[in-house]
């Protein structure tokens, strides 16, 4: 097969980049850059892997037929959004429907990365895709959540009205080897503080929970959705709960650091609660995870200390 995987370059983008070769297709990565970063394919040597520097905002042309176009494009991390708002709207809106309008012309099955914060700061508790969500239009966050939620729509719309065949995840907290050590979120800047033995930075209590996924699990469960015959928005995450706190506490333990907690002001719309409700990927996907969050840390510390 012949995939488009926008941000491509990006830190699950390079992973699925990675995946699709393994399996024998031809890939072609699509990314401005912005966030992503040519190091995370950099180790790609394959005459079947394109790259190219392009901002999906602008109109998307492709020679030659396309199968899959999977749309991971945009800011993901607050620290990136935050500092990006625009971009953010625009790549959820305007990139999304240059990506959708492509898989028309192209015939190709197509993909939409979502995310959990389309949930906002959630008063369902865990989130079921059936779930609406409690977001702040107007808050800081509300350029990365509106976004994501608009696409959602608009890949819906495309679906019904022009029959594309379209797939939607909801990607809940995930990490693993690639990410940025100034990415923002809290596993890679717990690593990244622990291993130089600084104080980790707490923003509220600590007693905001989310759920961690590790990277090679979302990857199974994104190529179990695209493979199956499911249209509806499916949530990919690993439901085991954890607070703040306890996660900077285990990476301390595990990097044997003397690092201490330091706590700041929580942001804004800050969600206090997160964990998806899996029930319809198992059903749908026979998807569950597979790797613990003590293993994940693991690797994905051994990978920030090579990568020093």
């Amino acid at each position: 097969m012949r995939v488009l995987i926008t941000g491509g370059a990006g830190f699950i983008g390079s992973h699925l980049c990675d995946h699709f070769l393994g399996q024998g297709h031809e890939v072609i990565c699509m990314d401005n850059l912005l966030t992503g970063s040519i190091s995370n394919i950099a180790h790609i040597r394959d005459r079947r892997f394109t790259f190219i520097e392009y901002d999906v905002t602008n109109y998307i042309y492709i020679d030659g037929p396309l199968d899959y176009v999977l749309h991971f494009a945009s800011p993901a991390s607050p620290i990136d959004y935050l500092r990006l708002p625009i971009h953010t709207l625009k790549v959820g809106a305007i990139g999304s429907h240059r990506a959708l309008g492509l898989s028309k012309a192209k015939g190709a099955r197509f993909l939409l990365a979502s995310t959990s914060e389309v949930y906002g700061d959630p008063l369902v508790h865990p989130q079921p895709e059936g779930y609406w969500g409690n977001v702040s239009p107007t808050g800081l966050r509300g350029v990365y959540d509106e976004a994501k939620r608009f696409a959602e729509a608009l890949t819906m719309a495309y679906h019904r009205y022009h029959g594309i065949d379209t797939r939607i995840v909801r990607i809940f907290n995930t990490f693993g080897p690639r990410m940025r050590r100034d990415d923002g979120r809290a596993v890679p800047v717990f690593i990244n503080q622990a291993l130089q033995n600084e104080d980790l930075t707490i923003f509220g209590d600590g007693t905001q929970t989310r759920s961690f996924g590790y990277i090679t699990d979302l990857i199974r469960g994104l190529d179990a959705l695209l493979r199956s015959d499911y249209n509806e928005p499916v949530n990919i995450g690993n439901p085991h709960e954890m607070t703040l706190l306890e996660m900077a506490e285990s990476i301390v333990r595990l990097t044997k650091s003397q690092s201490k907690m330091v706590f700041q002001k929580l942001p804004e719309d800050d969600p206090k609660v997160r964990q998806p409700d899996i029930r319809l990927a198992r059903k749908e996907l026979n998807w569950e995870p597979e790797v613990d969050v003590e293993t994940a840390l693991r690797l994905t510390i051994d990978w920030f200390r090579k990568t020093a």
